[in-house]
């Protein structure tokens, strides 16, 4: 079996969990890669794909990148965002991913928290129907940590464990 970690970062967090979870999987032979560069999508089993939330959803290149991912591959989805945990906009955005990767099998998904744009913050706390939203991103600005990288790891191998067991 052979795995991809593909992922889309525009701050670095994405990016960090990806690290994290190519750490995490063993026994398998792997690739880390953006979902722009992300080739030769055929000869991966298994795609773990990597986003920022944005706008209660998942950014366009990740969309894209769905797309290309060949019927009957297995995925697990790992996302970061501003919002508490199990907040309704990173679900949101999962459930979105879910709903491009028909006839592919999702194993599960991993979110946690990442520190949001200042520049974005900032614009959003000027905006009554987003500010109670961007006074709780402000509280995710040393995220990823520590906790959530290791979580990342422990989710990668238990991902890699489902895989092989199907």
């Amino acid at each position: 079996m052979k795995a991809l970690v593909a992922y889309f970062s525009q701050t670095g967090n994405t990016e960090k969990v990806a690290r994290a979870i190519f750490d995490g999987i063993a026994f398998l032979e792997k690739e880390l890669s953006t979902v722009q560069d992300a080739k030769d999508l055929e000869k991966y089993d298994l795609f773990f794909v990597g986003f920022p939330v944005h706008s209660h959803s998942i950014p366009s290149p990740v969309e894209e990148f769905l797309k290309r991912i060949p019927e009957g591959k297995k995925i697990a989805f790992f996302g970061t965002h501003g919002s508490l945990r199990g907040g309704e906009f990173a679900v949101t955005a999962f459930h979105y991913a879910l709903s491009h990767s028909q006839k592919r099998t999702v194993l599960g998904t991993f979110g946690c928290r990442g520190k949001v744009n200042p520049g974005i913050l900032e614009k959003l706390m000027n905006r009554p129907q987003d500010r109670h939203w961007a006074m709780e991103a402000q509280s995710a600005v040393h995220h990823p940590d520590e906790h959530d990288l290791e979580d990342a790891e422990t989710w990668a191998r238990w991902m890699v464990m489902k895989a092989t067991a199907q």
